[in-house]
C-alpha cells in the first residue's frame, strides 16, 4: 500500500493511461478523483477503478483552481497530482508542409494545461509542505523526424516541471516526469488518426508497435502497467529523492 492515506488527482482520468495510473492509485491505497470534460467515460472509469471523478476542462484556469481547493475540502489535503490531458499532437507530416497551427497547437495547448494544473496543485502542496506533482511525455525534446510539434512541446514541458521542482523543492514539494515515447497497450486506430495517421486498422497499429519495439534496446515498448508501477512509485515516499527530473522509460529509445 505504497499510497496509503494519500490523495491524487488524475487528469485526463478516462483515457487508457490515466485509467491505468488511477487503477495502480487505488490499489496502492490512495483516494484518487479523475478528472476529465467527458461525463460518460469519466463514470465508467471511476466505478472500474474505484475513484471518484470530477467533470471540467484541465485548461479552464478558473475551473482547475476551484476543483483543486474543492478536492482539499473534500479529502483534507492534496498529495499527488497527475497530468495525462492529450495536446492535440500532429505527427506524419513534414516540417517544411505543416501548418503552423498544427505545429504549435501541441505546444501551446500542452504547457498551458500542464502549467495550469502544475499552479493549482503547487498552491496547496506548498503550505502543506509536502506533494509531488508528475507529467508525461514522449522524450522527444532532442529532436525527433516527422513528429511535427512533439519535440517543441516536449522541451518545452520538461523545462516547466525543472523549474517548477527548483522553485517549490525547499517547501518539500518534488515535481518529475516520466518519458515512454509511446506506450504501446494504449494506441488505437482512433488515436492515431487524431494525431494524422488515418487509415490505420488494428493490423497496422501492431505493426507499428513492433516497429516501435525494434527501435528500443530491450525490443519491447513499455506497457500502460508498466508506467502506471513507476507513476505509483514517484508518487510514493519510495521515490522522495526524485525530483526536477524525467525518468526514462523509453526502454532505451532516447538513451540519457
Amino acid at each position: 500500500m505504497m499510497l496509503q492515506n494519500k490523495v491524487a488527482v488524475v487528469y485526463g482520468g478516462a483515457g487508457s493511461l490515466g485509467a491505468g495510473v488511477a487503477k495502480a492509485y487505488t490499489e496502492a491505497g490512495a483516494r484518487v478523483f479523475l478528472v476529465g470534460r467527458t461525463e460518460a467515460t469519466l463514470k465508467r472509469t471511476a466505478t472500474e477503478v474505484g475513484a471518484e471523478y470530477d467533470v471540467l476542462d484541465a485548461r479552464d484556469e478558473q475551473a482547475v483552481e476551484a476543483h483543486a481547493a474543492s478536492v482539499v475540502e473534500r479529502a483534507g489535503r492534496l498529495d499527488v497530482s497527475v497530468n495525462l490531458v492529450p495536446r492535440g499532437d500532429f505527427q506524419g507530416v513534414p516540417l517544411m508542409e505543416m501548418s503552423l497551427e498544427d505545429y504549435t497547437r501541441p505546444v501551446v495547448q500542452g504547457i498551458a494545461c500542464q502549467f495550469i494544473t502544475a499552479r493549482a496543485a503547487a498552491r496547496r502542496m506548498v503550505p502543506q509542505g509536502s506533494g509531488v506533482i508528475l507529467s508525461l511525455n514522449s522524450g522527444s525534446a532532442n529532436g525527433s523526424p516527422m513528429m511535427g510539434g512533439t519535440a517543441a512541446a516536449d522541451g518545452a514541458l520538461d523545462a516547466l516541471i525543472r523549474q517548477f521542482a527548483q522553485e517549490i523543492g525547499p517547501a518539500g514539494v518534488r515535481v518529475c516526469g516520466i518519458w515512454t515515447a509511446g506506450v504501446a497497450d494504449s494506441l488505437t486506430p482512433e488515436k492515431l488518426a487524431a494525431a494524422g495517421a488515418t487509415g490505420m486498422d488494428e493490423a497496422a497499429v501492431q505493426g507499428l508497435v513492433g516497429h516501435l519495439d525494434s527501435m528500443r534496446m530491450t525490443k519491447r515498448s513499455p506497457r500502460i502497467a508498466d508506467i502506471a508501477a513507476l507513476a505509483t512509485f514517484l508518487a510514493s515516499d519510495a521515490g522522495v529523492s526524485i525530483t526536477g527530473t524525467w525518468v526514462n522509460a523509453t526502454a532505451g529509445m532516447f538513451p540519457s
